[in-house]
């Protein structure tokens, strides 16, 4: 299965997924860890354990990069 992610400020990348993928799944595939990424549908955040149903979502980057002085 092919999803369409729109990465929230940084662009669109489409990821192919196993049938039975997770967004959980979704998130690393795009090579985020789980706890700086979660997935919008509709605008709805989704649990990470939940299966992929759409070929189209939002991701947001909780945590991103930076300098700490």
């Amino acid at each position: 299965m092919e999803v369409t992610c729109e990465v929230v400020g940084e662009g669109s990348e489409t990821v192919a997924v196993e049938s039975d993928a997770t967004y959980g799944d979704l998130i690393e595939a795009l090579d985020y860890s789980l706890h700086e990424a979660t997935v919008l549908v509709d605008g709805t955040p989704v649990p990470e354990d939940a299966l992929v149903e759409t070929d189209r979502v939002r991701v947001l980057r909780l945590i991103k990069g930076g300098r700490w002085d």
